[in-house]
Order: structure tokens, then C-alpha cells, then sequence
């Protein structure tokens, strides 16, 4: 029986909507539910589960970042008719990561042994070491998603923010302004930004034996900076926008619920939640709703 790619896609972002486990279990919910079927666009049976796992080796990590980038896209165009919710093409934006664990364990003397992930490292993340992948992401200051990039646990963050610049950066807007956290301090990603003339509101840490300049914000404590007042309110603005939308991914898209194994279905796994997002946006503009754009809690 003939599928279309677009109901498989349908299908994996209920998936994610619906928070189903796995994917053996999207296939049952499809076969007993009539209504979900006709919702993904299948006319008669629903797909195995084997399909599914061939539609996502067939379209790949590039098919699916590319249907992110689609529906961003249109996202970004029923926004910016909403002047109140765009700023128009030049954007303050904030950077921020997090932890995606491994769906088991492995026998941690061998990699070759154990039913875990290959591909998956032990990295340290705010609760303790785990095992898995991390994800970085850039939303703008309406907390609305610009790009991610994901890489193994072990990998520390200032090296993937090149990376995610280069994926984000040339679409229809650019950045001049990038917040981020007291983790992000490092020369390398001063520099990386200074090339690309982007502007930072980064934190400088408190060493022992170095006075941080007083134009700069400086870590207080664990949640609060200090520095000049206008720095504060917008760093405290982005990071707040950052860390609800984060709150969203686990908490209405199962994004700690990921299942699949390695590194190119971990940026999978997280494109298709994006997608779940940038759709409702969509969904919310077209209903003249533009206060529901990215309320995943409304439309589930």
C-alpha cells in the first residue's frame, strides 16, 4: 500500500503531540483510532512499524531539518504580519542548552556490549552525569525557535555554538544581539561573535584574583547577575523566554522521551518537536490567535 511522506510526517508529530512512547505504540494507537488515521491522511490501514523506520532512514537528518526550516519559515511570515510579535529582521536572541539522555544503559567497560545507545557519551549535565546527547538551541525575544544543533553529552557547549551560527545565520533575519550563560564565557566564543558582529550579553564568572569590568554583567549567584540595569532586563527577558520554551519540549512534547538511537536521530528527534511548534504557530495566526502562537498546551 502507497503512503505519503506527508502523513508519515503527520503521524511522527503526533507522535510527539500525543507524547506516545514509542513508535510500535503510534501504530497501535493509528490502527484502533479512526480518527487519528484520518487525521495523518490515511485513507485504509495504518503503516507498520517498520515502515515508519524506513521513511525516517529514506528522508534523513537533511529532509527533516529541511521541513523545519519550511514551516519556520511560514511561521516567521504569519508573525511578522503581527508587528507586535516581530521586531522585523534584525533580532535579539538568546542561546541556551540541554540535556537529551539515552533511551538505556550500556555496559560502561564496553561500547560494543549491552542494548544502549552506541553512539551515546557520558556527559555532565545540572542533576549529575548521564548518558546521552545535549541539544543547543537560539530563540528570539518572543521566545519563538531559530535553529538547534545537537551534539554528543561529552561535547562542551562553547564548541557547538559555531555551528548552530552557521545553520541559523542567512536565513530571513539576522542577529545582533546573543545572550547566553556564564557557561558561554570563554574567548573563543567572544571572538566567534565579534566576527560575525554580534553583540553579547554573556555573564562573566567570578574568578579568584580577576575584577570583571564594570560594564559587563557578573554572575551573583546561581540565577541572578549583576551589572548596569538596561543589560540585566533584556538578559533577564531572554533567558526566561528560553528556559519556558525548554520547559515546553519536556513537558507537552516528550523530549526526554527519546527512544531512537544515535546522533543523527537525536537532531531528528528534536526537529520533529520544532516542527509540533512552528505548526502551531501557524495553526494560531491563521485563527487570528496570534496570543496561542506556540501554545502547545492549547491546541493538544
Amino acid at each position: 500500500m502507497e503512503y505519503d511522506p506527508e502523513w508519515d510526517l503527520r503521524a511522527l508529530m503526533l507522535r510527539q503531540l500525543e507524547q506516545i512512547p514509542y513508535v510500535r505504540d503510534l501504530v497501535k494507537r493509528l490502527s484502533r483510532n479512526r480518527y487519528l488515521r484520518r487525521v495523518c491522511g490515511y485513507k485504509g490501514k495504518a503503516p507498520t512499524e517498520a515502515h515508519f523506520s524506513q521513511m525516517k532512514k529514506r528522508i534523513g537528518k537533511p529532509g527533516f531539518k529541511g521541513i523545519e526550516s519550511y514551516l519556520r519559515k511560514e511561521a516567521n511570515r504569519l508573525r511578522f504580519q503581527h508587528p507586535l510579535l516581530a521586531a522585523g529582521l534584525v533580532q535579539a536572541a538568546c542561546l541556551d542548552g540541554t540535556d537529551l539522555p539515552a533511551w538505556s544503559s550500556r555496559d560502561p567497560k564496553d561500547n560494543t556490549r549491552g542494548l544502549g545507545d552506541p553512539e551515546a557519551r557520558l556527559g555532565r549535565g545540572p542533576e549529575g552525569f548521564y548518558l546521552g546527547y545535549r541539544s543547543l538551541f537560539m530563540l528570539d525575544m518572543e521566545g519563538f525557535p531559530l535553529g538547534h544543533v545537537e551534539a554528543s553529552a561529552n561535547v562542551n557547549e562553547k564548541e557547538v555554538v559555531e555551528p548552530l551560527l552557521d545553520d541559523v545565520l542567512g536565513e530571513d533575519f539576522e542577529v545582533e544581539l546573543v545572550a547566553g550563560d556564564s557557561q558561554m564565557e570563554s574567548q573563543r566564543v567572544f571572538q566567534t561573535l565579534e566576527q560575525r558582529k554580534i553583540e553579547h550579553l554573556i555573564p562573566w564568572r567570578r574568578v579568584k584574583g580577576r575584577e570583571n569590568p564594570p560594564d559587563v554583567l557578573t554572575v551573583k549567584d546561581r540565577i541572578n547577575v549583576e551589572g548596569p540595569d538596561h543589560k540585566r532586563v533584556v538578559f533577564g527577558r531572554l533567558r526566561a523566554r528560553v528556559e519556558s520554551f525548554i520547559s515546553t519540549l519536556k513537558n507537552h512534547l516528550a523530549y526526554d522521551n527519546f527512544t531512537w538511537k544515535g546522533l543523527e536521530n537525536a537532531s531528528i528527534h528534536t526537529s520533529l518537536a520544532l516542527c509540533v511548534f512552528y505548526a502551531s504557530s501557524i495553526a494560531a495566526m491563521k485563527l487570528n490567535r496570534p496570543d496561542l502562537a506556540g501554545s502547545i498546551a492549547y491546541f493538544a
